[in-house]
């Protein structure tokens, strides 16, 4: 078999989809156990406030909203600096995601407390600080998750800025885990398959999805899933973009799949509905012009992106 090793375009699908935006030079190499408190000393560190599943906005004068404080602007917000992540550096200098311990009702008028998924679906805030936002929301419910070791149940010390857990006790390392989660669009040249969630948003239809288990590989469990979920035995799959999911800490790994049976035997325990439409009916879903208000997820969303790829493609 022979192919072109980077026949590809030079700006990859990954990058138009929702969180992708982040521009945080990590520095991996170079986290120490110290970066934090560093970094909370240098005058141009910025922070992002979160709690509760929620980031918190300043309000600009023009209405716009702001999800950047400085070390001495989240004082009054109960910061917990000792759980405080370093995200990288930006241009402007050290990035940090910090906990805090205020309830919205106590905020300020001048402050909302905003889900990170309605900040994402409604664009309350730029790519790149959407992108720092998803990589802050993870690494803090990882840490929230995980705050005793494994092995023998001490409580552990996050180290290496945010980016490790020690035990004292048995000298276990434990290490921020990403979940993988397969999300395919089984499609032909004429139609492709979609469910519906019974959590969906009325009339919403997506691609499925499912985690990817030990021991298998992202096409297997592309086939695995869709074979479970909608009864489609898949030959051929492709992979095309991947999105980071901070709910809590998953990775959306993005595929095509080539349908080899049309008879749909969908698992109505895990799907509410699920169909094979046409490609005109999608192009209608897609531009919220339905005659029965069906429609795709939004824009950000990785399922969005497969879908918008097929409908555009020529198969």
């Amino acid at each position: 078999m022979s192919f072109r090793l980077f026949d590809a375009p030079l700006r990859e699908p990954s990058q138009f989809v929702g969180f992708a935006g982040n521009t945080i030079d990590r520095q991996s190499e170079n986290r120490a156990d110290d970066s934090v408190d560093k970094a909370l000393a240098d005058p141009t560190t910025r922070l992002l406030l979160m709690n509760g599943g929620r980031l918190h906005l300043k309000l600009g004068t023009s209405g716009s909203l702001d999800p950047w404080f400085d070390a001495a602007g989240s004082e009054p917000f109960k910061p917990s600096f000792a759980g405080t992540v370093l995200l990288g550096f930006s241009e402007q200098g050290p990035v940090l995601a910090t906990p805090v311990g205020i309830e919205a009702e106590q905020l300020p008028e001048t402050v909302k407390a905003i889900d990170y998924r309605s900040v994402y679906m409604q664009g309350l805030i730029d790519d790149a600080a959407a992108g720092a936002m998803a990589q802050g929301a993870a690494l803090l419910a990882w840490h929230a998750s995980h705050r005793f070791c494994s092995k023998c149940g001490t409580q552990s010390q996050m180290r290496a800025g945010g980016y490790k857990r020690h035990c004292p006790n048995c000298g276990t390392e434990h290490f921020p885990r990403t979940d993988p989660v397969a999300i395919m669009l089984t499609a032909t040249r004429e139609k492709c398959l979609l469910g519906r969630g019974r959590h969906f948003a009325p009339g919403m239809y997506s691609a499925l999805a499912g985690f990817i288990e030990p021991g298998e590989t992202i096409e297997a469990a592309v086939r695995r899933e869709t074979l479970e979920e909608a009864g489609i035995r898949l030959g051929r799959v492709v992979y095309h973009a991947s999105q980071p999911w901070p709910f809590p800490y998953s990775l959306m790994i993005g595929c095509f799949g080539e349908p080899l049976n049309e008879d749909i035997q969908a698992d109505l325990n895990e799907l509410e509905d699920c169909r094979w439409f046409g490609r005109d009916e999608v192009r209608l879903m897609l531009a919220r012009e339905h005659a029965d208000n069906l429609v795709t997820p939004p824009k950000g969303a990785i399922a969005h992106h497969l879908i918008r790829a097929w409908v555009d493609s020529e198969y």
